[in-house]
């Protein structure tokens, strides 16, 4: 370490303790968020002394950086299957050795399993801005949007976090709603359907980069309800039914008999507040599949075979 670069522990552990938190809490993972702040300070050593001397903020610096290096990660990751949920679950009750076991305290578990329903960009700026209490400038820096569009990033996040604390939907809910939304995609009413959806509802299409869909969330009930009826038109050889996706009713269309697309539905409070439209061809796959001997495939459940 150059002389210039000479610090107390404490603040050298404090710093290193600020930046695991920060990963820790934008991808859930304490082994990645070591990963994180390995590459991080990496990157800062890599710079010539010269650069490394132009950074008045040394620790801001390291933020941005690790927050890039998240943002980065999380873009790769798959959502389905993301392997941090998994890191998370295994690694048991070691709250002592967890980066980030004070701020597990204040805000709790249930943050932390509800963030993953967040889009990247959201999760991101509430995090940064509403955990660890980053300038929006720095926020900006990190997330790639101006700050008025980190704002917004950052009140959507709050939004849906309460809505997530919100009263629970029974299955029995669930299944009426998503027959709902059904319904209004097939008779095109759009009127309807916006009446079923949060007023600041969002829809993700997840096209995996092999099928031209929407890059970017969709957000508020009528424009939501605009892109999904858009999508599901009604054309020739064209069905949309509801069945079972990921234990709750969901949405399946389908084109020559070939499964196009599968939408879940996030409710809270009788409406629908996120649309998951998973176009991937990779990850629609097993639904393609013919059925095996033994019965219904494990995404269907039995009694909700489709009701085209």
């Amino acid at each position: 370490m150059d002389h210039a670069d000479a610090m107390p522990i404490a603040e050298l552990l404090d710093e290193r303790r600020f930046l695991l938190d920060v990963a820790y809490w934008m991808l859930g993972s304490r082994r990645e968020a070591e990963s994180v702040v390995d590459e991080a300070y990496g990157r800062w050593y890599g710079l010539s002394d010269a650069a490394r001397k132009q950074i008045t903020a040394p620790r801001c610096w390291l933020a941005k950086t690790a927050g890039g290096i998240c943002l980065s990660r999380l873009a790769r990751s798959d959502r389905a299957d993301d392997a941090t949920c998994v890191a998370r679950a295994a690694e048991g009750p070691q709250a002592a050795e967890r980066p980030a076991a004070t701020l597990e305290e204040e805000v709790g578990r249930v943050l932390l399993d509800a963030l993953d329903s967040l889009s990247l960009a959201e999760r991101a700026a509430f995090v940064l801005n509403d955990v660890f209490g980053m300038s929006p400038d720095t926020v900006a820096g990190i997330v790639g949007r101006t700050e008025p569009e980190c704002a917004e990033l950052a009140e959507r996040a709050r939004h849906w976090l309460r809505v997530q604390r919100s009263r629970p939907t029974t299955p029995e809910q669930h299944d009426a709603l998503a027959r709902a939304v059904r319904q209004a995609c097939v008779t095109e009413d759009a009127n309807l359907l916006a009446s079923l959806l949060c007023p600041h509802a969002t829809a993700f299409f997840d096209g995996g980069g092999k099928v031209r869909a929407l890059i970017r969330p969709v957000h508020g009930s009528r424009q939501v309800a605009h892109s999904l009826l858009t999508f599901l038109a009604r054309r020739p050889r064209t069905t949309l039914t509801t069945q079972s996706v990921n234990g709750r009713t969901g949405l399946v269309a389908r084109y020559d008999h070939q499964v196009a697309a599968v939408i879940s539905l996030d409710i809270a409070d009788h409406h629908v507040a996120q649309v998951w439209v998973v176009l991937n061809p990779d990850k629609l796959r097993s639904w393609n599949q013919p059925p095996t001997l033994g019965g219904p495939r494990s995404h269907q459940s039995p009694s909700q075979q489709g009701d085209g």
